[in-house]
């Protein structure tokens, strides 16, 4: 009895510590899963099958060059990216230093703008204080050669703007001809920091209505943008039309800074939601003292996206403008800059963003008070008359683009509203 009895007691110790050693596993397991120490099962699966795929068309594809681990790994993660969205994208390296002088505002450079002018490169506008300025470069001089390669007919815009540019303090030699006296210009320049204008043609139309264009959304374009409405202020303008036509968007805090001066300190502008409920955040006017109180109306059209469409509707969600033209273009999502390694990165969408009343514009655009559609051809007419303001007589515009200039119907049905407001106000 006692040897069984001893033997019974055994087996129930041995079984005891069975079961605490599995609750101790268990245990142990929950808190590695919770601190992750052990690694994603589903990552670990799907990484392993991308993997043996890479490995199978490495060394299998017929074109060895072009199936080198390396590059190989860049489709993928292009083809992985890209196909989420329209919106999200993987940056090589030379794409992700675009896009940050993009944001910036800024790039290096010698500060002229150029356009295609009967198949030749022609300076439509050296910046002022800029190192073409300086050098006496001039609206109409035509661009021969960069860096001793001339620069031929049918050469794309983007190669010649990337040849000019270049880092800060970096040497470019530019030969130009004059046609006015077909002089020629050899000039050794060093490229500067040339900040890009995003606000333009601010002025005074209509007896006494200020005109703001606002081009792209960077980072400065808020200062930009209080300068001009200051000066406009100034002048004593009555009423306000901000034009935001072909506006492709850019930075949620440039468009905040652009709508603040007519809310109130603390009153919603936007917010951003991200997948989850926790991933709300608000973006609030800073503005001191009370918001600016004159008529105002927003132009739109096709063309109007991303940080546009929260300028134009914040503005309609508050009350605060009359939005005139056409329904914007409905892109409301917000991408996140990801920084890879070898200077590469990831533009991805984390959030969509939505008006104080929580009107959602992806996929949707915003919706005019008064709907002014025009042709396509109209629209691309227009584009080209706003971004060349200085040619103002009608002959020499024909010369240039092919077309006389037609009246711009969206502007003046905003000034028709416009005076109207300024008659009610009275």
């Amino acid at each position: 009895m006692d040897t069984l009895w001893g033997m019974f007691k055994r087996i129930l110790v041995l079984l005891a510590a069975a079961a605490v050693g599995i609750a101790a596993y268990e245990g142990s397991m929950r808190l590695a899963a919770s601190f992750s120490l052990f690694p994603n099962r589903d990552l670990d699966r799907s990484s392993n099958y991308v993997r043996e795929v890479l490995k199978i068309v490495h060394e299998n594809y017929v074109d060895g060059d072009a199936s080198k681990y390396d590059a190989l790994a860049r489709l993928s993660i292009h083809g992985m990216v890209e196909s989420l969205d329209p919106h999200s994208e993987f940056l090589e390296s030379k794409d992700n230093e675009e896009l940050e002088e993009d944001l910036d505002g800024e790039y290096g450079g010698i500060g002229v703008e150029v356009e295609m002018r009967k198949g030749v490169f022609t300076v439509v506008e050296p910046i002022p204080g800029s190192p073409g300025d300086r050098a006496g470069i001039v609206l109409g001089d035509q661009i021969v050669s960069i860096d001793g390669k001339s620069v031929l007919q049918g050469t794309p815009m983007d190669a010649v703007v990337n040849r000019l540019r270049g880092k800060p303090r970096t040497h470019v030699k530019v030969e130009l001809v004059r046609p006015a006296n077909g002089r020629h210009l050899n000039l050794d320049l060093v490229r500067e920091v040339i900040k890009v204008v995003s606000v333009r043609g601010a002025k005074v139309i209509d007896g006494n209505t200020g005109y703001i264009q606002i081009r792209e959304f960077s980072d400065h374009t808020g200062e930009q943008f209080i300068d001009a409405l200051n000066g406009l202020l100034k002048r004593g303008v009555d009423s306000l039309v901000i034009d935001l036509r072909n506006n492709p968007g850019g930075l949620l805090e440039a468009a905040v800074a652009v709508a603040e001066p007519f809310f109130n300190k603390d009153e919603l502008i936007v917010y951003t939601q991200g997948r989850s409920s926790e991933d709300r955040e608000n973006y609030l006017s800073e503005t001191e003292g009370s918001p600016l109180a004159i008529p105002v109306a927003v132009l739109i059209n096709g063309d109007t996206a991303s940080a546009a469409e929260i300028v134009a509707g914040a503005l309609k969600d508050a009350g605060r403008a009359v939005i005139v033209g056409e329904r914007s273009y409905g892109k409301g999502s917000v991408q996140s800059i990801f920084k890879l390694k070898n200077g590469e990165g990831l533009r991805l969408t984390t959030a969509h963003y939505f008006t104080p009343s929580g009107v959602m514009i992806h996929g949707k655009g915003v919706s005019p008070h008064v709907e002014v559609v025009l042709s396509t051809e109209d629209d691309r007419k227009i584009e080209s008359q706003l971004s060349r303001p200085d040619v103002t007589d009608p002959t020499d515009f024909s010369e240039r683009f092919g077309f006389r200039p037609i009246g711009d119907r969206q502007l003046e049905a905003a000034l028709d509203v416009l005076r109207v407001s300024r008659l009610i106000e009275r």
